[in-house]
């Protein structure tokens, strides 16, 4: 994802997430080799199977340097979350009001 194809990838209209997410039977299968890597011992029910870049900010959809499996934080209010993903990518996608470089980690 880059600058210059915004408008045909993450800002088009329909959507762009629910287009490039694999099926949960692969991710699934994926989660469990990536938590062996990590020598991730606890349960994948306690974890979430999560990018480095979400994917509304155009982050890879498949990507294995950018998955990795992370436990769950109790203090982590995952509405928030997503409601801070949402209004970022409407930054990005919204005039240009905030580069796409700036919104990712």
């Amino acid at each position: 994802m880059t600058q210059a194809n915004l408008a045909s990838a993450m800002c088009r209209k329909g959507g762009y997430t629910k287009n490039i997410r694999p099926p949960a039977a692969i991710t699934r299968k994926e989660e469990a080799a990536n938590a062996a890597s990590y020598g991730y011992k606890g349960s994948l029910k306690d974890a979430e199977y999560d990018h480095r870049i979400s994917l509304q900010l155009g982050g890879d959809s498949n990507g294995y340097r950018t998955l990795w499996v992370e436990p769950v934080d109790p203090a982590h209010n995952e509405a928030a979350h997503r409601r801070l993903l949402r209004q970022s990518a409407q930054r990005v996608c919204l005039a240009g009001r905030v580069r796409l470089s700036k919104s990712q980690p």
